[in-house]
């Protein structure tokens, strides 16, 4: 392992805002799950996760923007979001947060209706069949947001893959899921009616799409 990932896992080890909790402890009774709120961000304000956050653009971007809400990313890799919980800490942020765990642990780590929304943030669109169920919008994934989402929650998904965003689309019609906003290139329609928020964040994968001319999709739908 570099010197530069070693130095980045012990910074980590000093952010208030990054937990890292083994997979023993999560699947054993989490002590977190069910008190994020009272225990973690200490306030009764909205939870928003970012799913596989890689440098926790969105986290906080989103949490800038919203400072009555709390926001909490997800990835297992800690060298990547390890800029996201520097940035929020230089930042003087205390309404954002980063788990190195599993994402498919997350009904582990969050009770029933837990959770007001989730963003999901150029994942790997695992095109290959047999690795579908390892697809973020995969009914597996879809069954874990529902178990630990308020009914009114939502899901967001930015993408480069118009293979997984026609997927998606095609996957919530069939399940029923009401979809609330799709579109096919965000940057090459301004006139869509889009939060600012949605164009204005941009991952560091977006801007290396963009940068090839990439279209970017948005896809934005509810659980319940």
């Amino acid at each position: 392992m570099g010197k530069d990932k070693l130095r980045k896992f012990a910074e980590n080890k000093t952010f208030a805002s990054v937990i890292q909790p083994t997979r023993e402890e999560v699947i054993n009774g989490f002590s977190l799950k069910g008190k994020w709120k009272k225990e973690f961000f200490k306030n009764d304000h909205p939870i928003v996760l970012e799913l596989g956050c890689g440098k926790g653009e969105y986290s906080v971007g989103l949490a800038q923007h919203f400072p009555e809400k709390n926001f909490l990313g997800l990835d297992i890799k800690g060298a990547r979001f390890w800029r996201g919980a520097k940035t929020a800490e230089q930042l003087g942020l205390s309404n954002v947060g980063f788990l190195r765990t599993q994402i498919e642990l997350i009904d582990y780590i969050f009770s029933a209706e837990e959770v007001d929304e989730i963003w999901i943030t150029f994942p790997d669109p695992q095109i290959k069949y047999k690795r579908a169920k390892h697809r973020l919008m995969h009914p597996i994934f879809l069954d874990k947001y529902k178990k630990i989402m308020t009914s009114e929650g939502s899901v967001h998904l930015k993408t480069d893959s118009e293979f997984l965003h026609g997927y998606a689309n095609g996957l919530l019609q069939g399940l029923g899921y009401e979809i609330l906003s799709s579109h096919h290139d965000i940057y090459g329609a301004p006139e869509y009616n889009l939060p600012s928020y949605v164009r204005d964040i941009k991952t560091h994968y977006e801007k290396l799409f963009l940068n090839e001319d990439k279209r970017i999709t948005y896809l934005n739908f509810k659980i319940h």
